[in-house]
């Protein structure tokens, strides 16, 4: 889908190749973390697939104060470069506030511009201004074409470093809407385009611990429409025990399941591949 490549350690996101962004929500037990992607390690070398090691080292929107909200940029980023050296991922985290971008670049690949932020000038700046590759998540609250407006920000920053990322949309009621003509118009800003399918089965207003606060029977549906609708890229978040996860624990997937989950998705990808291919441009 992509009309540009952005090389994420040996990664060319937008290239043919499907690639993942895969991890625990938010850094938690050093054990969990090096677990996940001891696991995440031997499915790339299995199944052939680029993986971007990504977990929060903040979650600066939990919706309560009693909620976990990360161990700090300080104690994250010791954890993520552990991650990094064992085991040779390229790192995604996000940035909330413009002081936490250049230590975070320091040792992380990604920085990630939460959706809720996504048009948020002087914090797109400052991840820009670093040279790293910035991902962008489409806000919920913002039409897909108005995504152009961020982009546009990071180009006049210096960077031309910019992943693009589709969660879905609220409407207030607590719920989120996959809108499969959104990959289409953030693919046309040129950039690799990226399905977070696991924050798109969120249940808002239902705590992250309550089994209703996600639909993981949504799942399969979701990503096959995105990879069929011509994605680059796929962000499932996963963990050793979901139920017992800190963070999202009703979305995100048992990382024991995720080879089997994604082998049909990069068969399809690979056919939607020549079929784009193929394809006459319609428009």
């Amino acid at each position: 889908m992509s009309q540009k490549i952005v090389r994420v350690g040996d990664i060319p996101c937008g290239a043919d190749a499907l690639f993942l962004i895969s991890g625990p929500c938010v850094i938690e037990d050093e054990k969990i973390m090096m677990t996940v992607a001891e696991k995440l390690k031997g499915i790339s070398e299995r199944l052939g697939i680029g993986i971007i090691y990504k977990s929060s080292f903040q979650k600066d929107n939990r919706s309560s104060l009693d909620y976990y909200a990360g161990p700090g940029l300080d104690a994250g980023i010791r954890i993520l470069a552990k991650v990094k050296e064992q085991f040779g991922f390229p790192l995604l985290t996000d940035v909330h506030y413009p002081d936490q971008c250049a230590p975070v670049a320091e040792v992380v690949d990604v920085l990630q511009i939460p959706a809720y932020l996504c048009m948020q000038t002087t914090l797109t700046v400052a991840a820009a201004q670093t040279g790293r590759v910035v991902n962008v998540k489409h806000g919920q609250f913002l039409a897909p074409e108005n995504m152009k407006h961020p982009v546009k920000k990071i180009e006049d920053s210096g960077n031309e470093q910019i992943i693009l990322t589709e969660r879905g949309y609220t409407f207030g009621y607590n719920d989120l809407v996959v809108d499969p003509r959104s990959f289409y118009h953030l693919a046309k800003t040129g950039y690799p385009v990226v399905f977070d399918v696991t924050h798109a089965i969120r249940k808002y207003g239902i705590p992250s611990k309550d089994a209703r606060g996600g639909a993981r029977e949504y799942l399969p549906v979701l990503a096959r429409s995105g990879i069929a609708a011509g994605v680059d890229g796929l962000f499932i978040e996963a963990h050793t025990c979901p139920s017992e996860a800190l963070c999202d624990a009703a979305s995100q997937l048992d990382v024991s399941l995720l080879e089997e989950f994604l082998k049909p998705l990069i068969e399809l990808h690979n056919v939607e591949v020549k079929y784009r291919n193929s394809l006459p441009e319609l428009a």
